[in-house]
């Protein structure tokens, strides 16, 4: 009789209703959280409370009571206590996106800012992911005017912590030498044009300006080369070892969806394409198993110059492209680092095109290039092409700027990680 009122519009008479059964049955949550929405309407907060506190104990999982529990917490300033619940439920519903706007209001309230700008972050993230809150066309009305504060607060609040990673750097070395640091920072925020002097490159993360651009760099920039081209036989010997023994490879792109995988890789034969990788490390994560397996190859490139920062850099790798695999064309994250390529094992119809422009690789010859131009790489023989794959800094970048850009991409990295949002339980 209560649903048949309230789906009729009837209010009043859904609300006794379920007052009604509440006498006979006082744990009841449907009851208990319709009889509560009515006290929120005229303003009843503490006694919504009440009856969403027993809604909770008697079912812990379910996330929109939690929720209804938080707001009416709100409504009476009891913000620790709106945090508590609002994270009880989106433990449970972890894409709430308004309920995780709801809490970084809460959070804001409570004075934990740092908290807020997470939770506000992860709320507009979440949203943008579905097509919301791009604009005011794709915000409910009622929601414009909070979404733009959290949108407000989390720019401020991204640029005071990436901006304050830089201090220690700044003490050091003084303003000016981080000048270009501080105009990257400038364009990753939007805050000024990035004017890429060459419309072929098109870094997807962090583009610093004021340095050289070009698809291929010449060997005079990179004077370990000829270290590194030395020892071919010797990397190229370890590598045939992996590849006899069965080595596990792992695909380049790790565990990815079908579709995901087809916007990437290409087959010219009737075998399903294969970029596979046997990792030294991977976003600095050093794989000691194969390191282990390959030491010499492992102690040439720890006396190379790499791109070393935490959970990012170095990338190392034997790169493994099967028969008529053709890897499309694609962009790198940031021209800060250059790619080099040792080949070790190619077979003819192999090439790399970067920016428009082929390149053949000559086994034991190290070619180097900017991978923020689009580039793309094919086999099209019918046998293994392998490439030792590393990276470097860009060599115009300043001792100061490669530390300056070391602490950014690790407090972006780290701010990141920690607006992870988490699976669902179950």
């Amino acid at each position: 009789m209560a649903r048949q009122h309230a789906q009729r519009g009837e209010p009043d008479a859904a609300e006794k209703s379920f007052l009604s059964l509440l006498e006979r049955h006082p744990q009841d949550v449907e009851a208990l959280r319709f009889v509560a929405s009515c006290h929120s309407a005229r303003e009843e907060h503490e006694a919504a409370i009440q009856r969403l506190q027993v809604a909770v104990k008697v079912t812990r999982d379910d996330p929109a009571a939690w929720i209804q529990l938080a707001t009416a917490q709100m409504a009476v300033d009891d913000f620790s206590g709106a945090v508590t619940s609002f994270r009880c439920g989106l433990s449970l519903a972890p894409r709430a996106f308004v309920a995780r706007l709801q809490l970084g209001m809460a959070l804001e309230q409570a004075g934990q800012s740092h908290e807020a700008l997470k939770a506000y972050f992860m709320a507009i993230e979440s949203a943008r992911a579905l097509g919301r809150w791009q604009d005011d066309a794709t915000t409910a009305p009622g929601l414009r005017d909070a979404v733009k504060h959290a949108v407000n607060y989390v720019n401020q609040g991204r640029r005071r912590l990436f901006h304050g990673a830089l201090d220690p750097l700044r003490e050091r070395y003084g303003s000016g030498e981080l000048a270009r640091v501080e105009r990257s920072l400038a364009i990753y925020f939007l805050d000024q044009p990035a004017n890429i002097p060459d419309p072929r490159q098109k870094p997807k993360f962090l583009y610093f300006p004021d340095i050289a651009g070009q698809p291929y760099y010449p060997r005079r920039h990179f004077p370990w080369l000829e270290k590194l081209e030395a020892a071919t036989d010797t990397v190229r010997a370890e590598l045939r070892a992996v590849l006899s023994e069965g080595q596990q490879l792992e695909a380049f792109l790790g565990q990815v969806p079908a579709q995901a995988s087809r916007s990437m890789l290409r087959s010219s034969s009737n075998q399903d394409p294969a970029w596979d990788a046997y990792f030294f490390y991977r976003h600095g994560q050093r794989h000691d198993e194969h390191c282990a397996r390959c030491p010499q190859t492992t102690a040439l490139l720890d006396t190379l110059p790499l791109v070393r920062i935490r959970d990012h850099a170095p990338e190392t790798l034997f790169s493994v492209l099967s028969p008529g695999t053709h890897i499309l064309p694609h962009t790198g994250v940031t021209n800060t680092r250059l790619v080099t390529h040792l080949p070790l094992i190619v077979p003819p119809d192999c090439a790399i095109r970067v920016g428009g422009e082929e390149h053949v690789w000559q086994e034991g010859r190290c070619v180097t290039f900017d991978d923020t131009y689009e580039h793309e790489a094919w086999n099209r023989s019918g046998q293994t092409r392998v490439v030792l794959i590393l990276d470097s800094w860009h060599p115009d970048l300043s001792e100061a700027e490669r530390a300056a850009v070391t602490d950014l991409v690790e407090a972006i990295g780290d701010f990141n990680r920690s607006c992870e949002i988490p699976a669902a339980p179950g």
